[in-house]
């Protein structure tokens, strides 16, 4: 029986005696069957369109036709083990260096954002031949064991914290230690790490890497205060470590204004390690590391040869081409900031059309370009987490409008937006319309909000 001819029960009985239950789909309770795409729109079997909002991973859209038509050329001609000289993967990384700060000259190529962030942790302390990492609290950075070690996010849930692994605070200026008001939250959260690294010192310990993503997500669509990361990269470079970005969500060009969200820290930082994964193939399996020579160079010295069979094949470096030229020709990142800047002005309208007895209300919003969080609360003077609304709220735009967004952050009350760059203002104005009519009638009907906090 072809895939395609199966009803939605039929395909979701398979899935349940087929499929591991912890891979969880989005909508749990009452799934969506999406048969096809393109853009920022997805169509399920009946032809209905829902917009999509999170999918950060079909960067320039789902099914864009310089994507396709690359791939299948490429296909058709030759796709094999990427130990064979080829010409596509050279180019590639050449085009990515033009990206990047000078230093960051070496690349490898993976299948995944995990697989990219498990080599940066190798490259890290074969450098350094140090052990230790410090890394933000509320961080997930990938499936791998290597990768749940250091990602508080999971091992909080599974056999918990590594004595090798130092949890530095999230830098968040809205619920964190240090706020907005704070003369310098960027120093003020650096020296924390500072001052880490001292406690990790006194126990005999030492550094390899400082890991961080250059947004943290899951921790809440966090952006970072100024000066932050260039103070923590002198603080882990005079300790002997290096410092690693994790762009697998947010680089090519999601901030708008960068092509890396790291470069939002200020022209001069740059990392010694940069990783990226889940946009630069939209949809197929594409990852990247890059660093310097000295840090390739001791990687190599370790006498262990390295090679990823399908990481850089030729397909997946036609695909990633076609995607840079994508975002140049159809100006992307400008659409990101022009979108993006939209997308915060109708939220900021939303946020102060509410009046100061709602049991929810849009409290804070942050982002940069095309990566954007709105964060839901019962009390604006308590920051309570309005969580159950932010689900209700999640599950409302998916069965009224058709609408697909979900929640991030500690509590799961932030409603995240990283939809495909291709995002228009109408779009903008749409979703945020239809937060605004549900979220005043969950005020008018009272039940459906949350009478506890959670």
């Amino acid at each position: 029986m072809a895939l395609e001819s199966l009803s939605k029960e039929e395909t979701l009985a398979m899935r349940k005696r087929l499929i591991g239950q912890s891979c969880r789909l989005f909508y749990s309770d009452k799934p969506v069957k999406i048969v096809r795409a393109r853009g920022q729109y997805l169509f399920d079997e009946k032809g209905k369109r829902y917009l999509d909002c999170i999918s950060n991973v079909h960067h320039v859209g789902h099914c864009h036709p310089s994507i396709t038509e690359a791939a299948a050329a490429q296909m058709e001609l030759l796709n094999t083990n990427s130990r064979f000289l080829h010409d596509n993967i050279v180019i590639y990384a050449n085009r990515l260096a033009s990206t990047l700060p000078s230093q960051l000259r070496v690349f490898y190529f993976v299948n995944s954002g995990s697989e990219a962030n498990d080599l940066a942790l190798r490259l890290a302390q074969q450098y350094t031949g140090n052990e230790d990492v410090v890394v933000l609290d509320h961080a997930y950075h990938g499936h791998l064991k290597s990768l749940i070690d250091i990602s508080p996010y999971k091992f909080r849930k599974l056999a918990g914290q590594k004595e090798w692994v130092h949890v530095a605070p999230l830098p968040d200026t809205y619920r964190g230690l240090y706020g907005e008001d704070h003369p310098d939250p960027g120093q003020a959260y650096a020296d924390t790490v500072r001052d880490l690294i001292e406690e990790v010192h006194k126990k005999g310990r030492k550094i390899s890497a400082f890991f961080a993503e250059s947004f943290p997500s899951v921790g809440g669509q966090i952006i970072l205060p100024k000066g932050y990361s260039p103070k923590v990269a002198e603080y882990v470079r005079s300790a002997g470590g290096i410092f690693v970005a994790d762009e697998v969500q947010t680089g090519f060009g999601r901030s708008g204004s960068h092509f890396w969200a790291f470069e939002q820290q200020g022209e001069g930082f740059s990392p010694d390690i940069v990783t990226m994964g889940k946009p630069m193939g939209n949809g197929h399996p594409l990852a990247c590391v890059a660093t310097t020579e000295e840090i390739a160079k001791a990687f190599t010295d370790n006498g262990v040869e390295y090679f990823n069979t399908f990481g850089g094949n030729p397909v997946s470096c036609a695909i990633g081409l076609a995607l840079l030229d994508v975002i140049e020709r159809e100006d992307l990142r400008g659409n990101a900031t022009r979108v993006g800047t939209h997308l915060k002005n109708l939220l900021r309208k939303l946020q102060a059309s509410t009046s100061s007895d709602w049991r929810c209300q849009i409290f804070i919003f942050r982002g940069v370009g095309l990566f954007v969080g709105a964060e839901l609360v019962t009390d604006r003077e308590k920051k309570t987490p309005a969580t159950k609304t932010a689900s209700l709220l999640v599950k409302r735009l998916k069965e009224e409008d058709r609408i697909c967004v979900s929640t991030d952050g500690p509590w799961e009350n932030v409603v995240k937006f990283k939809p495909p760059m291709c995002f228009s203002m109408d779009d903008a104005e749409l979703v945020v319309n239809c937060i605004d009519r549900i979220l005043t009638d969950m005020e008018q009907n009272g039940p459906e909000l949350e009478k506890d906090n959670v």
